[in-house]
């Protein structure tokens, strides 16, 4: 009986400061409405400022512009040894798929400049698009929230669609010829 008492109380407990968590993450989604258009669409700029619009569907999302393509979003850090591993294996897949795949890397570093994330692109030799927007930590959150990982997942966390349907997701590190062999069953070939 005691236990239970414990039990509940936590239970209790981690229900309010739930919801104080989440009002604080809904104020700074608020200050970030620029660069969404809706809640459910997310603005993203480019390093070469080319803006891509992803939307948030029932299923999964869509990159406007992009249907009957495979989509797949790079969550990722300048930092990470994995995700750095994974840029050349990303281009690598851009140039086998060319226009039946659009990659998209999502960084999770705040205030990260361009020049880094180009100086990256080089480095890694990552031939793909990278983004770097004020939308880029909502979409993130929403697509982890989507793919129920959690809060504190580990990177690379790569997801990937199809015309708003989720195909597969990879957590951490993750061999080309799987993601391979995971676009071409998306692509039916």
């Amino acid at each position: 009986m005691i236990k239970k008492s414990i039990f509940i109380a936590l239970l209790s407990a981690s229900l309010v400061f739930q919801a104080c968590s989440e009002k604080k993450e809904s104020d700074e989604n608020n200050s970030k409405a620029n660069a969404m258009i809706s809640t459910n669409e997310y603005v993203l700029t480019s390093t070469d400022n080319k803006q891509f619009i992803v939307k948030k569907e029932l299923d999964g999302f869509v990159l406007e512009g992009a249907k009957g393509k495979v989509i797949i979003f790079d969550i990722f850090a300048t930092w990470c040894p994995p995700c750095q591993a994974s840029a050349s294996h990303l281009t690598s897949l851009q140039k086998k798929f060319k226009d039946d795949l659009v990659i998209i890397g999502i960084t999770i570093e705040d205030d990260i400049s361009n020049d880094k994330l180009d100086h990256f692109k080089v480095q890694y030799n990552g031939e793909y698009t990278i983004v770097n927007s004020s939308a880029n930590r909502p979409l993130v959150n929403a697509i982890a929230n989507a793919l129920e990982v959690g809060d504190r997942f580990p990177i690379p966390l790569m997801a990937m669609y199809k015309d708003g349907k989720l195909i597969t997701h990879y957590v951490g590190e993750v061999q080309e010829e799987f993601v391979e062999s995971d676009i071409k069953r998306a692509l039916g070939k």
